[in-house]
């Protein structure tokens, strides 16, 4: 199940890195790479949640990654309403979450 929520959230930062890429040059982003990017990011963080409520595991990973997806909420709201983004939360976003994925890939290759 770890190694599942790993590829859901790396299909999801796919995605993000190319979602930040429009934010950052202030373009329209892509409503279906925001819906993939989101679901993707859902989907590894209830399997990484399930993952941690039957085994000892990166309990830091989900702190980082729910607060990551706070500032996806807020982005995806503001696109939603018209606004504009701000670059600075896109980054500040993007570095919890690989901040929380790299904790998740340390757990995971430490128990191999």
């Amino acid at each position: 199940m770890i190694y599942t929520s790993i590829a859901f959230f790396a299909l999801a930062a796919i995605l993000g890195m190319v979602l930040l890429s429009y934010v950052l040059r202030e373009k329209e982003t892509p409503k279906a790479a925001m819906v993939a990017h989101g679901l993707f990011a859902v989907v590894g963080l209830v399997l990484l949640i399930l993952f941690v409520v039957n085994n000892p595991g990166p309990v830091e990973s989900i702190v980082l990654f729910v607060i990551a997806a706070l500032g996806g909420i807020v982005m995806l709201a503001r696109d939603l309403s018209g606004k504009k983004i701000p670059k600075w939360l896109g980054v500040l976003h993007g570095l919890l979450a690989v901040s929380g994925f790299i904790f998740l890939l340390l757990f995971a290759l430490a128990k191999i």
